[in-house]
């Protein structure tokens, strides 16, 4: 199927960085002249593009943005992922709430359960101070300012030994390679929250599909659930429900004096 073959393309270029014509006919079986019109299709994308013979990922967009810049980018979306996550949560559940500038929306939609919270999102733990109903475990380790979270090997060692029964995990992308994420700080917290986990759910927005950055921490056949927005291409959307995963589309939610 070509969707599925620009799809897979479309990974092996970013996860390779680059690829030669040659290379991509060898690859993916097929000649040359499909291969220069997938090409042709994929950097309309912006996430590629051509250069002499050949093709290349856009680095621009797979480095590790600060988390003060990510976290003043509009937002309304973002909650109204956290408000589908929450409910999927019920009276004491133990749940890992993973770092980043989605899973940050999360404490406000699940402030009135009766819960525990087993976190490295240094915003999360801020906000669960004000919730006496809500039980906050802090994972150890050592303070990354980029990214607003708790990192180290004792932190991945720690969260391997907690049972958990729903994670909320984040992503800077996700593609047929895998869920990734850029920083290697948090990559064997992510790896082991998805482990312990006995579901797992992915929040993301829809632009993170096809975009892969240095490391994927898990596969999608390891998430139960995705719940995203409309911006999901078509098809990823169909990827997922092919492989069972249950899909949720999120509209935007406004926050409280917002007039737009």
């Amino acid at each position: 199927m070509k969707s599925r073959r620009l799809m897979e393309m479309e990974s092996y270029i970013l996860s390779h960085t680059s690829a030669s014509m040659e290379e991509l006919c060898a690859v993916f079986g097929v000649s040359m002249n499909t291969v220069r019109r997938d090409v042709a299709e994929l950097a309309e994308s912006g996430r590629v593009q051509k250069v002499y013979g050949g093709v290349q990922a856009r680095t621009e967009a797979k480095g590790l943005v600060p988390y003060a810049e990510r976290s003043s980018r509009p937002s309304g979306v973002k909650r109204a992922i956290c408000l589908q996550a929450a409910r999927m949560v019920r009276d004491g559940d133990i749940v890992f709430i993973d770092s980043g500038t989605t899973t940050m929306h999360l404490m406000d939609t699940l402030k009135g359960k009766n819960i525990t919270v087993i976190t490295n999102n240094i915003e999360i733990m801020l906000q669960a101070l004000a919730y006496e109903n809500i039980r906050l475990i802090v994972v150890p380790g050592e303070v990354h300012r980029k990214t607003y979270s708790i990192t180290g090997e004792e932190s991945a060692a720690f969260l391997s030994t907690m049972n958990i029964n729903i994670a909320f995990m984040a992503a800077t992308g996700a593609s047929v390679t895998g869920v990734t994420n850029s920083s290697p700080l948090e990559y064997a917290i992510k790896k082991a929250a998805v482990k312990q986990a006995e579901k797992t759910v992915l929040l993301v927005t829809g632009n993170k599909f096809g975009v892969t950055s240095l490391f994927s921490y898990a596969t999608l056949d390891q998430f139960q659930s995705v719940i995203t927005d409309a911006s999901i291409p078509a098809d990823y959307l169909e990827r997922l429900q092919e492989k069972g995963i249950e899909v949720q589309i999120a509209g935007e939610e406004k926050a409280p004096g917002d007039v737009s």
